[in-house]
């Protein structure tokens, strides 16, 4: 195990180093620089900027100034607004780390409880209901559905109340991003589940006259759940890097926002920032879900 760790994180280091130069190398290759758009800005002032943040030196040069103010914990400060980006990043990531917990805790508790009822009532009424609803839920984009809900709850029937930072809802934005991960981990859960019913340890534990609910959870669910954690983990990333469009439909200011307005804003060093932040979640969370596995089905091997 501790071998197998070790290697992963050499090579978590390896991709994330080609992240950041895929990233750095692509957005300098972009007509144009984060002070282009600027109104009523001189030349000379335009030239100090830019010698500020090294864009006056070649790209290659500019990585490799970048690479070892990484390397010291120094993301740098925004092009844009002059704020520290590791301070940016820590505040707004624990908004996006609230609704994101959220709705990775919505999406895989009911999926997996939808999941293995429609396992259980197969070829019944609950069963093509439940798949009827996963699958028209798994075909509407996030932020059509977002745009439903607020439209219908917020504005119509004023159910709920419009996002409020002093006051924050986080209803609708939850559901509009659990839905999908909810709705997949619902069909993996019941295929997976239906499988391992059909397995010889499953009718062994039957036939021995073990109690039903202790077949289901104890034999079946918990060798179900392998696929459903192959899914999980990068799902968790998913959901923490990628709520950026619901963030923006419902006017949450979370990491997502301010990733998108790096981007409109041509702000390197934030752009830089978040995703070599983004990219860390995610192969972190890549390797332990592989952990996981081995703690839920011993068998598995790691090598």
């Amino acid at each position: 195990m501790t071998k197998y760790v070790g290697k992963r994180i050499v090579l978590a280091l390896v991709t994330l180093f080609i992240v950041c130069g895929i990233t750095f190398f692509a957005m300098n290759a972009i007509p144009g620089g984060p002070f282009d758009g600027e109104k009523a800005i001189s030349p000379e002032v335009k030239a100090e900027m830019e010698k500020r943040f090294n864009l006056d030196k070649p790209v290659s040069q500019q990585f490799i100034i970048y690479m070892k103010n990484i390397l010291h914990g120094d993301f740098g400060v925004s092009a844009k607004t002059g704020r520290d980006i590791g301070k940016t990043i820590s505040t707004s990531f624990k908004v996006s780390a609230k609704l994101g917990a959220m709705a990775i805790i919505t999406a895989v508790v009911f999926g997996v409880i939808l999941g293995s009822s429609a396992a259980l009532t197969r070829n019944h009424l609950p069963d093509r209901l439940i798949i009827f609803l996963s699958t028209l839920i798994s075909a509407l984009p996030s932020f059509v559905l977002a745009s439903l809900l607020l439209l219908a709850f917020c504005i119509k029937l004023k159910w709920i109340p419009v996002w409020n930072p002093k006051n924050p809802n986080y209803i609708l934005p939850v559901i509009s991003l659990a839905a999908y991960p909810m709705a997949y981990i619902t069909r993996l859960t019941k295929t997976s589940m239906l499988d391992a019913m059909g397995q010889d340890y499953v009718r062994t534990a039957k036939a021995k006259g073990v109690a039903s609910w202790k077949v289901l959870f104890k034999h079946a669910l918990r060798n179900a759940l392998i696929p459903v954690v192959t899914y999980v983990g990068p799902m968790i990333a998913s959901i923490l890097t990628g709520s950026l469009v619901i963030e923006k439909i419902f006017t949450i200011g979370g990491l997502g926002s301010k990733f998108v307005d790096s981007i409109t804003n041509r702000d390197y060093p934030l752009i830089m920032g978040v995703t070599i932040f983004l990219a860390v979640l995610m192969v972190t969370m890549n390797l332990i879900t592989d952990i996981v596995y081995k703690i839920i089905d011993p068998r598995i091997n790691l090598d």
